[in-house]
């Protein structure tokens, strides 16, 4: 290892060995030992849950022109469809078929049903050894909440709650917060704090997480500090799809310390190679994001 010099506030920097870097508090440029500094997971996987019974039940409602979603159970325990859980497994033979140093080391998932659902079809079918690929569940992953709006169509928002449709369009889905629900500011603010958890205790780790299409989004908006038009440009191009993959792997040459560069976004080969179906349809609570 090459000599090593100190740099501000007592800490060191390496020199000889590593990336080009700057040392701020001479100005001077010196080499880095990014290993060293690096607070990243090596791979991050973000994946939207397979096709669940809430989103047949809502495309169910919008073809028949329904004010509310048909579905008789507490969002959280939504479970997948048949063919969400063919997705899941197309998901799990991808894993499967990445070389063993490839696979992912540490899982998280919402708690919601059809995420951990997702998550361990994918472990099992993936080859991913649950002994020592802890599959941890985490509430700050969850869905995106929406109140009093729970399970209601846009119609049916308009019919019963012309209000709160008039508040949404003047403020945008980005700021809206219906009565006992989230904007997307508030979910962007708990995913903070497991954004905090990735670099904390999950560096160099590779690390699948399975969760809901917003999360997905607002997961990028922070990964890649994005604006409010930023994201809701990507929102507009593209509904994300069950199953997806959206992908980031650590980058020793962005910034100073390395970052996580996009790979993938909305990857959907692995369900498509597996002859299954290919869905976008939001969640029974999810009406226009």
């Amino acid at each position: 290892m090459g000599r090593r010099r100190p740099r501000a506030a007592g800490r060191w920097r390496v020199w000889g060995n590593g990336l080009n870097g700057l040392d701020e508090a001479s100005g001077v440029r010196v080499s880095v030992d990014v290993s060293r500094e690096q607070k990243w997971p090596d791979v991050l996987w973000i994946v939207r849950h397979g096709e669940s019974a809430g989103n047949v039940a809502r495309d169910a409602a919008l073809k028949e022109g329904l004010a509310v979603i048909d579905i008789p159970l507490r969002d959280v325990d939504v479970p997948l469809s048949a063919l969400g859980e063919r997705q899941a497994a197309a998901l799990g033979r991808w894993c499967e078929a990445l070389p063993l140093g490839e696979r992912p080391t540490i899982m998280l998932s919402s708690s919601y049903v059809r995420a951990r659902r997702t998550a361990e079809i994918v472990r099992e079918i993936g080859g991913i050894n649950p002994s020592l690929v802890p599959l941890v569940v985490d509430e700050r992953l969850r869905e995106k909440e929406f109140g009093i709006l729970d399970r209601l169509t846009t119609s049916g928002i308009q019919e019963r709650y012309p209000a709160q449709a008039e508040a949404r369009r003047l403020l945008g889905k980005f700021y809206h917060r219906p009565p006992g629900g989230e904007s997307w500011c508030d979910v962007i603010l708990r995913l903070r704090s497991v954004i905090d958890t990735l670099t904390r205790e999950y560096s160099h780790e590779r690390v699948l997480i399975v969760c809901h299409s917003v999360v997905v989004l607002c997961v990028r908006y922070l990964l890649e500090r994005m604006t409010e038009e930023d994201i809701l440009a990507i929102d507009r191009a593209e509904d994300v799809a069950n199953c997806s993959v959206t992908s980031y792997q650590f980058d020793p040459a962005l910034g100073t310390h390395g970052k996580l560069a996009l790979r993938l976004f909305n990857h959907v080969a692995p369900i498509e190679d597996a002859g299954e179906r290919v869905t976008k349809e939001p969640d029974a609570k999810t009406v226009g994001g």
